[in-house]
């Protein structure tokens, strides 16, 4: 039993409320140092929205969130020397709403032959920040790099620049992105498809799965890796069985800015049950026949537990599934950082490349 007593044992926010990344001795030293700049290693000021906001008030406050975040990740992803074994291209499709679906396509110069095909969908909550950013077009390059075709995704966001749309337009472009991959395997020399992204970009890459299943073309994915997945759509009223959102809130997100972009890509709330909105919520019989998955979490990150919580689901619906939880890093700090955290970011694109060969 958990009481004023002992509570102060747990770890986070859940035994000390003042809790943060800066004080935290959980956090890698070199991610608070790489944080601190950006006021990112301490809570942030209270958000102006949160799920209790309109929905006109969460999509606007996501246009200023996205170029916040645009200005951090365009800062972290300065100055890193150039990957000169990947050629990258650019290419319109149409999706199945009868739109236009920028992707880009990056093959490694040093490999001939069929590779697998990793589809990447990028994070920001389904709401916000594009595939071309840096941080996401360097994530694809050093993927590329180490032997797998990748295609990344730009997808109709449910606010920013590319908003509004809500769901489900963005998992039908990641959907559609996906198909096209699959369809054209041949001209690009495609061994396998995998679809893999963080955040935003890890429901996206869950719900395509799910909604593959339903629509039984589920043959045409061979794997999924999901990083940091937000899934949910619980954090205006964390439930206990997540634990995780209370012990890490403000550690990088927070519950209240996730309510946020959760209100914005579901406005009246009608899919808070859909798994292919949030696939946190799929049960055995949307799971039963789904190909091998990698669910990859964060330690220090509100998210994870939930992210841990579907691949139990996965297991208990007899899914081939791999657990992986990254220690000492923030919501998806082992793919923000190639600079301050080397060898973490390297582990986990090798990771991901190390999965895709092994369904090859």
């Amino acid at each position: 039993m958990i009481t004023k007593e002992n509570n102060s044992s747990l770890p986070g926010r859940l035994g000390d409320p003042n809790s943060s990344l800066r004080v935290d001795e959980r956090a890698d030293p070199r991610l608070v140092n790489a944080l601190a700049p950006f006021g990112l290693d301490i809570h942030p000021a209270k958000a102006s929205v949160d799920g209790n906001s309109s929905a006109t008030d969460c999509i606007n406050w996501a246009s200023e969130a996205e170029l916040n975040y645009a200005s951090v990740f365009k800062t972290i992803f300065t100055d890193l020397t150039p990957i000169s074994s990947v050629e990258s291209s650019e290419e319109i499709i149409i999706g199945m709403d009868g739109n236009e679906i920028k992707i880009y396509i990056h093959r490694p110069t040093n490999v001939k032959g069929k590779i697998p095909c990793l589809v990447h969908m990028h994070g920001g909550g389904m709401v916000i920040l594009k595939a071309k950013d840096p941080n996401y077009e360097r994530w694809r390059q050093e993927i590329a790099a180490r032997g797998l075709l990748v295609i990344g995704v730009e997808f109709r966001n449910a606010g920013g620049a590319l908003g509004c749309h809500p769901f489900p337009a963005g998992l039908n472009d990641c959907a559609s992105a996906t198909r096209w991959a699959f369809k054209n395997r041949d001209k690009l020399r495609a061994s396998s498809i995998v679809v893999s992204g963080e955040s935003g970009g890890g429901n996206l890459c869950l719900a395509t799965a799910l909604k593959a299943n339903r629509e039984n073309w589920i043959n045409e994915i061979s794997g999924v890796y999901a990083q940091c997945p937000y899934i949910s759509g619980l954090y205006a009223d964390p439930p206990l069985n997540l634990p995780s959102l209370k012990e890490n809130d403000d550690y990088f997100i927070s519950n209240a800015t996730s309510a946020a972009l959760a209100k914005a890509y579901d406005p009246l709330g009608e899919n808070s049950m859909n798994p292919l909105a949030w696939p946190y919520h799929a049960v055995k019989e949307d799971m039963v026949g789904l190909p091998p998955h990698v669910i990859s979490v964060n330690e220090l990150d509100p998210l994870r537990d939930e992210g841990l919580n579907y691949f139990r689901k996965l297991l208990s619906s007899g899914v081939q599934a791999h657990g992986r939880t990254v220690h000492g890093t923030c919501h998806a700090g082992d793919c923000l950082f190639p600079k301050e955290l080397p060898d973490i970011y390297s582990t986990t694109v090798n990771d991901i490349y190390g999965f895709c060969k092994f369904l090859k």
